[in-house]
C-alpha cells in the first residue's frame, strides 16, 4: 500500500519552511531502498543497480546513489552530463539509446559508458562516433505479447525499442568482426509490475537468448540488464512487491542458466528505488459545488502529469485527518485550462477545508521529473528530509525570470526582467 511511514508532522514541518506545492523526498527511505535491492541480489559477485535518472533528475539524489553503491541509467546528453559532473565513470554509467543524436553517442563513448544499442543501425554511428567498445550491450524485442502464466503483462511487438532476435545474431557478429570481445543484453517488457514473478520470468527469456546467442556467434555473454519495471504499489489494497523474493526467483533461474556462473546480472529500477518516498504536498485553496463537489489546490500536472496524462491512481491523505472518516466525495483539481487537471476523481476523503494540507502519495518517481510549462506554470521546489530529521531545499521552485529567461532575445525581455 502507499508509504504511510512518515507522520503528518513531518509534512506540516515542511510546510512551515517551504512554499506549497513541493516534492519532499525521503533520504532514509531511499537509501533502505537500495541497500535493500543489494541484498536481493547479493548472491550475483558483479551486480550493479543502474538508477534510472529519468525518475527522479536531482543532483542530491544521485549522490546517495552512488554511496550507495549504484550505478546510473541515463537516456540523455543532459543526464550524461548529470553523470558526470557528480563523478560517474565508465561501467557506472549505462546509456541506453534509440533516436539519439551522434553527439550523445560521442559523450558516452568519451566518458566509457556502456552504450546499449537499440538498433542494429546503431553499429555503424557506434563505430563512426565513439569506437566499439571490448564490451558491447544490445537491447532485444522478442516481440508478441510478454505473459506470466496466461496473463498478458506487455507488449513488446507493439514497442519501438530493441532487435529482433535475427538482427541481434547478425548484429553481434558484425560487432565482433569490429574488435568487440563480449556483449549484455537488455531487455524491458513490462511496466510497474508488481508480480514478483515478473523479473524471473523476463530473466528465463533473456537468458536463454543470452546463452543461445553466445553459442551462435562464440562471443561471451558478460552480464544481462533485465532494467527496470519493477513496479510499487499505489493504492491501499495493493501489497508492496517482495523485492528480495524476486531477487531468489532470479537466482533460481540463473542457476539452470548458467550453473558455471560467469554472467552478471544487472538493474535499471527507478519507480521502485524512489516512488514510495517522494509525496507532493500542497494546499487546498478554493471549494466549488456544481455538478460536483471540486477541491482546488495550489499544485497542478504541471507538478504531477501521471494522473492527467494516464488517469494513474496516487493515493492522498489529509494531515491531521488521516484518521478521520472518509465520508466526503471529492475531485481534487488544480488550475490548469485542462479539464484532465485532477489528482483524484470522485474519492472519498474526511471533509477538506481552505488552508487544509493534503499529501499526494507516491511522487517520488517519474512526478516532479515529468513537468512542464503548460499555462506559464512553474514547477516547484524539491526538499529533501534527510536523515538527522532536517529539511534541505535541494531545489528551489522556479521562478517568472526562469520561464522567461530563454527569450532572452527577444526585445520584450528587458520588461519580463530577463538579463540580457
Amino acid at each position: 500500500m502507499p508509504n504511510l511511514s512518515l507522520p503528518d508532522s513531518v509534512f506540516e514541518a515542511a510546510a512551515e519552511q517551504f512554499q506549497t506545492p513541493f516534492h519532499l523526498y525521503s533520504e532514509e527511505g531511499i537509501r533502505r531502498r537500495a541497500k535493500l535491492i543489494q541484498k536481493a541480489f547479493a548472491w550475483c559477485p558483479d551486480f550493479e543497480e543502474y538508477f534510472a535518472v529519468k525518475a527522479l533528475p536531482n543532483p542530491a539524489i544521485l549522490r546517495i546513489m552512488k554511496e550507495e553503491g549504484c550505478g546510473l541509467d541515463c537516456s540523455s546528453e543532459t543526464e550524461l552530463m548529470l553523470a558526470e559532473a557528480l563523478g560517474f565513470r565508465g561501467r557506472d554509467i549505462m546509456f541506453s539509446a534509440n533516436a539519439m543524436p551522434d553527439a550523445e553517442f560521442a559523450h558516452a563513448g568519451r566518458l566509457g559508458a556502456i552504450i546499449n544499442l537499440d538498433d542494429i543501425s546503431h553499429i555503424e554511428i557506434l563505430e563512426r562516433t565513439a569506437g566499439i567498445p571490448e564490451t558491447v550491450c544490445c537491447r532485444y524485442n522478442p516481440g508478441g505479447d510478454f505473459r506470466i502464466g496466461t496473463e498478458i503483462m506487455g507488449n513488446p511487438g507493439e514497442a519501438k525499442y530493441g532487435f529482433m532476435y535475427d538482427q541481434l545474431q547478425e548484429g553481434l557478429l558484425k560487432l565482433k568482426g569490429l574488435g568487440a570481445k563480449r556483449f549484455g543484453l537488455h531487455a524491458f517488457l513490462s511496466s510497474n509490475n508488481t508480480d514478483t514473478a515478473y523479473y524471473p520470468t523476463l530473466a528465463g527469456v533473456l537468458f536463454k537468448a543470452a546463452r543461445e546467442l553466445s553459442e551462435a556467434t562464440r562471443m561471451p555473454v558478460a552480464f544481462v540488464n533485465l532494467s527496470g519495471g519493477v513496479g510499487i504499489p499505489y493504492r491501499p489494497d495493493q501489497a508492496e512487491t517482495d523485492i528480495l523474493a524476486v531477487g531468489e526467483g532470479v537466482w533460481q533461474v540463473y542457476e539452470k542458466a548458467f550453473p558455471d556462473g560467469g554472467v552478471a546480472v544487472k538493474t535499471e529500477l527507478g519507480r521502485w528505488m524512489t516512488g514510495p518516498e517522494g509525496w507532493l504536498v500542497t494546499r487546498a485553496v478554493r471549494h466549488k459545488d456544481t455538478y460536483r463537489h471540486y477541491v482546488g489546490v495550489d499544485a497542478c500536472a504541471v507538478n504531477l502529469m501521471r494522473p492527467a496524462m494516464y488517469g494513474a491512481y496516487h493515493h492522498i491523505t489529509v494531515c491531521g485527518k488521516r484518521d478521520d472518516p472518509c465520508d466526503h466525495i471529492y475531485d481534487i483539481t488544480g488550475c490548469l485550462c485542462e479539464n484532465n487537471d485532477k489528482f483524484a476523481i470522485q474519492r472519498p476523503l474526511p471533509e477538506i477545508k481552505e488552508g487544509d494540507l493534503l499529501v499526494i502519495h507516491d511522487t517520488g518517481a517519474h512526478g516532479f521529473s515529468m513537468g512542464y510549462n503548460y499555462n506559464g506554470r512553474l514547477r516547484s521546489a524539491e526538499v529533501l528530509y534527510t536523515k538527522d530529521g532536517t529539511y534541505r531545499l535541494i531545489r528551489r521552485a522556479e521562478t517568472p525570470a526562469d520561464y522567461f529567461a530563454t527569450l532572452d532575445l527577444d526585445p520584450a525581455a528587458e520588461a519580463l526582467g530577463v538579463k540580457r
